[in-house]
Formats: structure tokens, C-alpha cells, sequence
């Protein structure tokens, strides 16, 4: 990924600065003489004031000036570097990038994990959102032959475990014969075709993307299943990678020892947040609710019977 000079310069400038917490200009040009780019000149006040619009509009990063600590820089909404925004996740792409293009004698030594681009129904998913038009989709299951087709609204994407998500709004017939719109996701993978309508839509004005997913540990929203607090035992190495890297925006440390840490949620439990605790073995149990206990028993219970009661043939 070859990254242009100027991207080059915001993202070791806003880097600098976040780093630095505070920082002022002499201390800035001081490091930025010491990259080759700089060729030993100075950033002149007038470029570094345009590079800090330009990371604003970029990334929505704001940098502030401190006049009360000796004129020293800073970043005014840290929390942008740290969320699941848009921008964060460009300045990430971009930062890593940048590190890339300045190791490529290492290309063949630093292996990144796959991330499918969405290719063209993505575009148009996203053109269908900004352009508030519905779209007429072909979907479908793994569990059907079939496709069917969805007269969508777009509401919002999302990039979950290595796969891009629609969230749409769709008419569904009722038993009266009336249609009723309710929210649905669909997986772009298994979607065959989207084509846009020259019909509008409106988005609910009280709807955010954010909050629709915040009690979810992924993409499901089961309404059928209401937010509880679950409390899960993390033993052995399994606690550091959970404070490392929190399962769900809610996560919370209540209790340690020497062998385990137990962490509070506020999530609604799903099959996706099962799957999950299951995958990580006897490293992870859920300690409450008793209901989600037994869930987690009956599904360890049922691979072990598969496990037992298959025949194993030795591969020639």
C-alpha cells in the first residue's frame, strides 16, 4: 500500500502529538528533522497549521494549543483515536500502511489477516445510504437453495469478524395481509445483487447505528433476548487477553486471583456471544445467569456426544 507524502506527514504528526500528550513546535520539528523526508528543513508554522485542517477533516482529529504551558500542542478528543469510528479506523489502515511502505524489505516477514473490500455491492449499499433511495436485494441463506428478494432500506453497515453487514428496514406481510417494517441484517457474502430504486426513504431521525448495536456482542439484535448482566471467569492467560482486548464496550473487572479474573457485562446473550465462550475451551466460564450456564452445558454436553459417538477413520 503505497502511501502518498502529505498522508505520510499527518500520520506521523498526529501520532507525534498523541504520543507526546503535549508538545511544542520547536519539540515537534526536532524529532520531524530527524526523519529522512524532512531533508534537515523545519515544518514551517503556515504547513503545520495547514496539516492540523487538513487531520481535522480527515480524521476528525482535533489539535489544540495550550497557551497557559508554553505553547504546547495536544489532542483535544483523544477518545476518536480510541473508538470504532470511521476515522479511527482510516488513521489505523493508513498509520499501518504508512509503517508498511517504510519496511518493505520486510513484506515477505509481517503477515496481515484478510479483509474482503465488499467489492461493488458494498459501493452500492453505500451510495443507496447516502443518497437515501431503497434498493431492491437478492439474498440468499446458506440453509436455502434459493434466493429471495428485499425491498431494503439501508440503515448503516458494519465490519464484524472478517465480514462487512447491512442493516436494513423491510416490509414483511403480516397475517392480516398488512405489511409491517422491521429491522434485519443481511452478511454481503451471501448476497447476490443490489440494485437501487429510484424510490426515497427516510432514515428514523432517532436512530444511531451505534446505540442499535450497543448491547450486542456482534451483529445480532434479538430482541426476543433482553440485556442482562452476564459475569464471566477468565483463567490463566485468557484474563490478560480480555483487559487487553474487552470482549464488549461494557466489560468490567469485578474480581481477581491467582488463578482467575471475573469480568461483568451488560450485553444481550446470543448465539454469536455463546459461540464465542465456547471457543475459548476451559479458559472461559460463565458464572451468571444460571439459564446461560445450562445453555453452555447443553452445548458442551451435545459436541461431546458427536465426539463420542462418531467413528474415526484414519485419512489414507
Amino acid at each position: 500500500m503505497k502511501i502518498p507524502t502529505l498522508f505520510k506527514e499527518y500520520i506521523w504528526l498526529t501520532e507525534t502529538i498523541y504520543h507526546a500528550g503535549k508538545i511544542s513546535l520547536a519539540e515537534i520539528n526536532e524529532k520531524w528533522r530527524r526523519k529522512e523526508e524532512s531533508n534537515g528543513v523545519n515544518l514551517s508554522r503556515t504547513t503545520f497549521n495547514r496539516h492540523r485542517d487538513a487531520i481535522l477533516d480527515m480524521f476528525g482529529v482535533i489539535i489544540e494549543c495550550d497557551r497557559r504551558d508554553g505553547y504546547r500542542y495536544y489532542i483535544y478528543n483523544r477518545e476518536v483515536l480510541n473508538d470504532n469510528s470511521v476515522a479511527n479506523w482510516l488513521f489505523s489502515t493508513l498509520s499501518v500502511g504508512n509503517m508498511l511502505d517504510e519496511n518493505l524489505g520486510l513484506q515477505n516477514r509481517i503477515l496481515l489477516e484478510s479483509i474482503p473490500s465488499g467489492g461493488s455491492l458494498l459501493k452500492r449499499v453505500i451510495k443507496a445510504m447516502r443518497e437515501g433511495r431503497k434498493m431492491i436485494m437478492m439474498y440468499q441463506k446458506y440453509s436455502s437453495v434459493t434466493a429471495k428478494s428485499y425491498l431494503a432500506e439501508p440503515y448503516c453497515v458494519k465490519l464484524f469478524k472478517r465480514r462487512w453487514y447491512v442493516l436494513t428496514k423491510i416490509g414483511r406481510p403480516t397475517e392480516n395481509g398488512k405489511m409491517e417494517s422491521s429491522m434485519s441484517v443481511f452478511s454481503l457474502d451471501r448476497i447476490l445483487d443490489v440494485q437501487l430504486t429510484h424510490e426515497k426513504f427516510t432514515i428514523d431521525p432517532d436512530f444511531n447505528a451505534e446505540l442499535y448495536f450497543a448491547e450486542s456482542f456482534g451483529i445480532m439484535v434479538d430482541t426476543n433476548i433482553q440485556p442482562e448482566r452476564v459475569v464471566l471467569r477468565a483463567y490463566g492467560m485468557e484474563r490478560y487477553y480480555l483487559r487487553d482486548l474487552p470482549l464488549h464496550p461494557s466489560q468490567r473487572e469485578i474480581a481477581t486471583t491467582d488463578e482467575s479474573t471475573d469480568f461483568e457485562f451488560r450485553i444481550r446473550p446470543t448465539s454469536d456471544f455463546k459461540a464465542h465462550i465456547l471457543s475459548r475451551g476451559e479458559w472461559l466460564q460463565v458464572i451468571s445467569p444460571e439459564w446461560l450456564v445450562s445453555d453452555i452445558q447443553n452445548w458442551l454436553h451435545a459436541a461431546i456426544a458427536k465426539y463420542n459417538s462418531s467413528t474415526y477413520t484414519q485419512p489414507l
